[in-house]
């Protein structure tokens, strides 16, 4: 039969192939499967995933940056040091925080 070898970092394997024989069953010998649970969902439902938690996420940056340009504005409306003139007010505001950690 023919060799195949693999090589992988510090690891490197020799395989021999001895015939074109087909597994009886699906399960391969490392115990995966190809009917696994994991393997279904994503066929089935791998991209509606993928879009869901680019939405969810480009939410999540959009009302971060909304937050903290009110909470800086709020800021300059009560007569603050702006934060590019050096004023470090904005620390205090409960908005710009809710900003932050969104």
């Amino acid at each position: 039969g023919s060799l195949i070898t693999l090589s992988c970092l510090s690891h490197r394997v020799v395989c021999q192939v001895i015939s074109n024989a087909v597994p009886a069953d699906s399960i391969q010998e490392n115990g995966t499967s190809d009917s696994s649970w994991i393997t279904r969902l994503e066929n089935s439902y791998g991209f509606y995933i993928g879009l869901g938690l680019a939405v969810f996420s480009s939410f999540l940056i959009g009302s971060s940056v909304i937050l903290k340009k009110k909470g800086l504005l709020r800021l300059v409306e009560k007569g603050g040091t702006r934060a590019g003139d050096g004023g470090h007010g904005y620390l205090k505001d409960w908005l710009w925080w809710a900003g932050l950690l969104t």
